[in-house]
C-alpha cells in the first residue's frame, strides 16, 4: 500500500478543517456596513486603495483583508460574524470621525484597532457605546477630541485593553470613574489633555490592571493610596502631569512593578526606603520633581534596574557608595541636584553604562580616569560641579563618546589631545575652564560635530576655515575668549543654527557669506572690534530671530538688511549716525530693538511706531530731537521704553500713555516675549544658556536685566531731555511699571496724585526738574518702592509718612527743594514745633508795676554796693613798702589798680 506524502496529508487535513470557515459568510448587514465605511473614505480620498479586497463581488467579508470573523458555531452552520477589525495606518491625512459610524453597527466586534490614523473630531458616545462586546479597543495616535465623558466608555464593561493615548481628549474623568471596567488589564490615556484628580478613576475597582499610563495630561492632586493596592501592576507611568505631595512608602507594595515613571511633576519630600522592595524594577524615572534629602541606600537592592533618572530635583548628600551593585545599569541620570562628595569608586563596576549624567551638582574631588574605560559609554556629562581635572593624567579612552560635557572642570592648557580620538562626538562642552592656545585643527575637522561649547576660556588666534566646511555643525558657542583676526570668509557655508562669537577680539567687516546661511536663528557678534558700514543682505526666508552686533565699531546708517522674521536686533554702542530709517517697518515681527549709544539724529519717525510687536525700544544716549510723537501709543505691546539722554522737547503727550496696554497691566505669569534664553535638548539632557543682558538705568545706576527674567520688567525712562510742562496724570495708569524716570528735564507744576497708583513701581526719579507743591500723600500706597528721588525741585510741605515712605530716609534724594520737612530729612515741620508757654491774664496786668518797683529799689542798692566795695578795697590794701619783691604775686593790688 502506497503511503501519502506527509505534506499532502497535512494540506488535506487543513482544507477539511477550513472548509466550514471558507464556506461561511458574514451577515449581510455587516458586509454592507464595511462597504459603506470604504465608500465614505473614497469620497474623501478617491485614490485610497488600501482596502481593495473589500468589494461586493466577494461573497463573504470574512475573506477580506484586515477582517477576522468568528468560527461557525457548529459543524452544520455556515454563518460567522465579524469579531476583529485591524485598521491601523490607513490614512496619512485627516479624516473626519463621522466616517466611523458604519463600524459602530457591527455589535459583534471584540477587537477594534484604529490606531495611527489621522481621525479628527469627536467620537459618538451612542456609536462607540454600541460595541458592548469589545474586549480590545485601540484609538491611539489620532486627533480625536472632545470630553472623555462623551466617549461612552461606561458601556464597554468587557474591555480588557483600552488605549487612547496621543489624542486631544480633554475634560475630567466621569463622576462614576472607570470602575465598571473592572476587567481592564491595560489602560493608556497618556498624551491627552485630561484633567482633575487621579482618584476619580476609581482605581481600587480596577484590580486586574497590569499596565497603567496616565502620563502627559493635566492631572493634579496627590497620588491616591488605592493605586498601591494594584498588586498585579507592572507598568506605571504618571509622568508629565501636575501631581503634588510625596511618594508614599506604600509604593513598596507594588512588588511586580517593572516600570515606575513619575517624571516632571511637583512631587516633593523624601524618597522612601521602601523603594528597595521593588526588586523587579527595570526603569525608575523620578526626574524633574522636587524630591529632597538623600538617595535611599536601598536602591542598591534593585539589581534588575537598567535605567535610573533622578535628575533635576533637590537631592542632597552623597551618591550611595554601593550604587555599583546595580550591575545591569545602562542609563544613570543624577544631574541638576545638590549631591555632594565624590564619584563613588563602586561605579567602576557599571560596565554596561552608555549614559552617565552627573552634571550640575556639588560634587568634589578628582574626575576618575576609569570613567573613560567603559567601552559602551556614549554620553558623559560631568560639568557644573566642583570636580577637578588632573591635567597631568594621560587618558587613553576605550569609549567612543557621542556627547561629552566637562564644563567648569578646571581644565588647563590647550584643548586635551585625547579628545581627538573621539571622532564620533556630536556634542562637546568645554566651556568655563582655563584653556588657552589656538583652536585645534583636528577639532575643526570632526565630521559629525553638531554642538560645540568652548566659551569662557582664554583661547586665542584665528578660527580655521575648515570649521565652517561641515554641514553638521549647528551650534557654535565661542564667546568670552581671546580669538582675533577677521571672521573667515566661508563662515556662511556652515549650516549653523546658533553662532555666538561675542566678547572676543575679532576685527574687520562681517563676511557677506553669512547671509547664505538660511538655517541661522541666533547670531551674537557683540563686544568685538568689528567695523564697516556694509551688512550682509539676508534673504526674506531666513529664520534669523536674534542678532546682536552691539559694542563694535560699525558706522554709517542703521542697517535694515535683516529678514522680516527677526525678533531681537541689538545695534547699540557703535558709531551709527543719521536718522532712523523709514524702512524699519519691514521688520514687522521685531520685539526688541536696541540702538543706544550711537549718534542717531532727527526726530522719531512715525514709521518706527508701526512695528506693533515691539516690546523693548532702547534709544538712550543719541541726538534725537523734536517731540515725543502721540502715535507712540500705537506700540501697545511696549514694556520697556528708554528715550533718555537725547534732545527731545515739548510735553509728555497724554495720548502717548493711554494705549500702552503693555505697561498698564502685567500678566501674572508672563512666559511669552522676546527670545532671550536658549534651551535645547540633546539626547538625554537639556542645555541652557542665556544671551546678553539688557542694560538699563535702574535705580540710579546702569544694570543688566537678566535674560531669564526680562519679561518681568516694565520700564519708562525719559530722563536727560528737554521735556517741559506738567507731568500728565495719565501716567498713573501704567500700573505695571517697575521703574519711572523723568529726571533732568524742565517739567513743572505739581506731582500728580495718580502716581500713587503705580502699585508695582520700585524706582521713581523726578529729580532735577521745576516741580512745585507737596509730595502727594498717595505715595504711601507704593508698597514696592525702594528708591525715590525728588531732589532739585521746588517742592514744599511735609514728606508723606507711612508705608515705604518711612524707609525713604536718604536726605540727598530730597535735597535742594524750597521748603520740605519731615523726619526723613531731620527737619521738623512748623506744625510739629510746640508753641511757647503763655502767661496768665492777671500776671500780664501786674507786669508793668513790678518792673517799675524793681527799678526804684535796684538803682540805690546797686550804687551803695559799688561805693562800699571801693572803700573796703582801699582800707584793707595799703601801698606795699619800697623793698617788697617785684615778682611777688598780689591779687588785691591788681584789683586796686584796675579801679
Amino acid at each position: 500500500m502506497v503511503m501519502a506524502k506527509p505534506s499532502l496529508l497535512l494540506e488535506s487535513i487543513s482544507i477539511i478543517f477550513l472548509l466550514p470557515w471558507l464556506s461561511s459568510s458574514c451577515p449581510e448587514y455587516q458586509k454592507q456596513a464595511l462597504l459603506q465605511f470604504k465608500s465614505s473614505v473614497l469620497a474623501i480620498n478617491p485614490s485610497f486603495d488600501t482596502l481593495d479586497s473589500w468589494n461586493s463581488s466577494t461573497s463573504s467579508c470574512c475573506l477580506w483583508d484586515k477582517v477576522t470573523c468568528s468560527s461557525p458555531s457548529n459543524s452544520n452552520s455556515t454563518s460567522s460574524v465579524v469579531i476583529e477589525l485591524h485598521l491601523s495606518f490607513l490614512f496619512a491625512e485627516f479624516m473626519p470621525s463621522n466616517l466611523l459610524a458604519p463600524l459602530f453597527l457591527i455589535k459583534s466586534l471584540r477587537e477594534l484597532d484604529l490606531s495611527w490614523n489621522s481621525i479628527n473630531g469627536q467620537i459618538s458616545a451612542l456609536g462607540l457605546g454600541n460595541l458592548s462586546n469589545l474586549v480590545h479597543l485601540d484609538l491611539s495616535w489620532n486627533s480625536i477630541n472632545g470630553q472623555i465623558t462623551a466617549l461612552g466608555l461606561g458601556n464597554l464593561s468587557n474591555l480588557v485593553h483600552l488605549d487612547l493615548h496621543r489624542n486631544s481628549i480633554n475634560g475630567q474623568i466621569p463622576a462614576l470613574g472607570l470602575g465598571n471596567l473592572s476587567n481592564l488589564v491595560h489602560l493608556d490615556l497618556s498624551g491627552n489633555s485630561i484633567n482633575g484628580q487621579i482618584h476619580t478613576l476609581k482605581l481600587g475597582d480596577l484590580r486586574n490592571l497590569v499596565h497603567l499610563d496616565l502620563s502627559s495630561n493635566w492631572f493634579n492632586g496627590s497620588i491616591p493610596p488605592q493605586l498601591f493596592q494594584l498588586k498585579y501592576l507592572q507598568y506605571l507611568d504618571l509622568g508629565y502631569n501636575s501631581l503634588e505631595g510625596g511618594l508614599s512608602p506604600k509604593v513598596g507594595s507594588l512588588r511586580d512593578l517593572r516600570i515606575l515613571d513619575l517624571t516632571s511633576n511637583r512631587l516633593s519630600g523624601e524618597l522612601p526606603e521602601e523603594i528597595g522592595n521593588l526588586t523587579k524594577l527595570q526603569l525608575l524615572s523620578l526626574g524633574s520633581n522636587k524630591f529632597s534629602n538623600g538617595i535611599p541606600s536601598s536602591i542598591s537592592y534593585l539589581r534588575d534596574l537598567e535605567q535610573v533618572d533622578l535628575g533635576n530635583n533637590s537631592l542632597s548628600m552623597e551618591i550611595p557608595s554601593d550604587i555599583g551593585n546595580l550591575s545591569n545599569l545602562s542609563f544613570l541620570i543624577l544631574g541638576t541636584n545638590k549631591l555632594t562628595g565624590g564619584i563613588p569608586a563602586s561605579m567602576q563596576k557599571l560596565n554596561k553604562l552608555y549614559l552617565l549624567d552627573l552634571e550640575g551638582n556639588l560634587l568634589t574631588g578628582e574626575i576618575p580616569f576609569w570613567l573613560f574605560a567603559f567601552k559602551d559609554l556614549l554620553r558623559l556629562y560631568l560639568g557644573g560641579n566642583n570636580l577637578t581635572w588632573n591635567n597631568n593624567m594621560k587618558i587613553v579612552p576605550k569609549c567612543r563618546l557621542f556627547e561629552l560635557s566637562l564644563r567648569s572642570c578646571g581644565l588647563q592648557g590647550e584643548i586635551p589631545e585625547w579628545i581627538s580620538t573621539q571622532a564620533n562626538l556630536s556634542l562637546l562642552d568645554l566651556s568655563m575652564n582655563q584653556l588657552h592656545g589656538p583652536f585645534p585643527q583636528w577639532l575643526a575637522e570632526f565630521h559629525v560635530l553638531s554642538s560645540l561649547f568652548i566659551s569662557h576660556n582664554k583661547l586665542s588666534g584665528s578660527l580655521p576655515t575648515t570649521l565652517f566646511r561641515s554641514s553638521q555643525v549647528l551650534i557654535l558657542a565661542l564667546s568670552h575668549n581671546n580669538f582675533s583676526g577677521e571672521l573667515p570668509e566661508n563662515i556662511g557655508d556652515a549650516n549653523l543654527f546658533i553662532l555666538m562669537l561675542d566678547r572676543n577680539n575679532f576685527s574687520g567687516p562681517i563676511p557677506q557669506s553669512l547671509s547664505r546661511n538660511s538655517n541661522l536663528a541666533i547670531l551674537d557678534l557683540s563686544s568685538n572690534r568689528l567695523s564697516g558700514d556694509i551688512f550682509p543682505v539676508f534673504d526674506s526666508q531666513v529664520d534669523l530671530l536674534y542678532a546682536d552686533f552691539s559694542s563694535n565699531q560699525f558706522s554709517g546708517e542703521i542697517p535694515t538688511t535683516f529678514p522680516p522674521k527677526i525678533k531681537t536686533l541689538a545695534l547699540g554702542s557703535n558709531k551709527f549716525s543719521g536718522p532712523l530709517p523709514s524702512n524699519l517697518t519691514k521688520l514687522r515681527n521685531l520685539q526688541r530693538l536696541e540702538l543706544q549709544d550711537n549718534n542717531i539724529s532727527g526726530e522719531l519717525p512715525n514709521s518706527l511706531l508701526q512695528i506693533s510687536c515691539l516690546q523693548v525700544l532702547i534709544l538712550r544716549n543719541n541726538s534725537l530731537q523734536g517731540s515725543i510723537p502721540k502715535t507712540l501709543s500705537n506700540l501697545q505691546n511696549l514694556r520697556i521704553l528708554d528715550l533718555s539722554s537725547n534732545n527731545l522737547t515739548g510735553e509728555i503727550p497724554i495720548e502717548f500713555v493711554n494705549n500702552l496696554t503693555g505697561m498698564i497691566e502685567a500678566p501674572p505669569n508672563r512666559t511669552s516675549g522676546v527670545v532671550l534664553t536658549l534651551r535645547f535638548r540633546t539626547q538625554n539632557s537639556i542645555t541652557e544658556f542665556a544671551v546678553n543682558e539688557l542694560i538699563v538705568n535702574w535705580k540710579k545706576s546702569k544694570q543688566g536685566l537678566s535674560s531669564h527674567y526680562i519679561n518681568m520688567y516694565f520700564l519708562l525712562d525719559l530722563s536727560n531731555n528737554q521735556l517741559s510742562r506738567e507731568i500728565p496724570a495719565s501716567l498713573g495708569a501704567l500700573k505695571a511699571l517697575k521703574m519711572l524716570n523723568l529726571s533732568y528735564n524742565k517739567l513743572y507744576g505739581k506731582i500728580p496724585t495718580s502716581l500713587g497708583d503705580l502699585q508695582n513701581v520700585e524706582g521713581l526719579d523726578l529729580s532735577h526738574n521745576k516741580l512745585s507743591g507737596p509730595i502727594p500723600t498717595a505715595f504711601t500706597k507704593l508698597q514696592q518702592l525702594t528708591t525715590l528721588d525728588v531732589s532739585n525741585n521746588k517742592l514744599t510741605g511735609r514728606i508723606p509718612i507711612g508705608g515705604q515712605m518711612n524707609t525713604m530716609v536718604d536726605p540727598n534724594f530730597y535735597a535742594n527743594n524750597s521748603d520740605l520737612c519731615g523726619f526723613q530729612i531731620h527737619v521738623p515741620c512748623l506744625e510739629d514745633i510746640p508753641p511757647a508757654p503763655k502767661l496768665q491774664e492777671n500776671d500780664n496786668k501786674k507786669e508793668p508795676w513790678i518792673l517799675l518797683e524793681a527799678i526804684k529799689i535796684g538803682y540805690p542798692i546797686g550804687f551803695l554796693l559799688t561805693i562800699g566795695n571801693i572803700f573796703l578795697a582801699g582800707y584793707f590794701n595799703p601801698s606795699p613798702p619800697s623793698n617788697s619783691r617785684r615778682h611777688c604775686h598780689h591779687p588785691h593790688r591788681l584789683i586796686k589798680q584796675r579801679i
